[in-house]
């Protein structure tokens, strides 16, 4: 089966975003490629874009990567709040909710805290300090 990935463009603060977080969920990042590494005659990078990221993955879990790049400087900011869309984490325990959850949010805004829903799901919302909006869901089986 076909698996999603979340992809995001930053305005030259990927490598920062996605170290922030790597210190919630662990792991290494698995490829970095920054546009300086591909500039070539035919296809020239500005010097304030050669050490911005190209591509950047940080593989989490078995079967998720979260890949992020910044946008070079001659296409313009991403607009944060427009060009986002949110990323949802099923988590297998409460527990492992309640670390993300806080995790991700340091220093981001809080929409709806953890807390047990109508649907059944243990579930919070929030958009971290990165623009990012996060919804952390766990639901137990029987």
């Amino acid at each position: 089966m076909a698996t999603i990935n979340p992809y995001i463009h930053f305005n030259g603060n990927a490598e920062e975003a996605l170290t922030f977080y790597k210190s919630v969920f662990g792991g290494e990042f698995s490829k970095l490629l920054r546009y300086g590494s591909i500039s070539s005659p035919e296809f020239p990078i500005a010097d304030q874009d050669a050490n911005r990221i190209m591509h950047l993955v940080l593989p989490i879990g078995n079967h998720t990567r979260l890949i992020a790049s910044d946008v070079l400087s001659l296409m313009g900011e991403v607009t944060e709040n427009d060009n986002r869309n949110t990323i949802s984490i099923r988590a297998e325990s409460r527990e492992e909710a309640d670390r993300l959850f806080s995790g991700l949010a340091a220093g981001g805004a809080i929409e709806m805290p953890m807390s047990d829903g109508p649907l059944g799901f243990y579930f919070g919302m929030f958009t971290d300090k990165y623009g990012v909006q996060w919804m952390v869901e766990y639901e137990a089986t029987n």
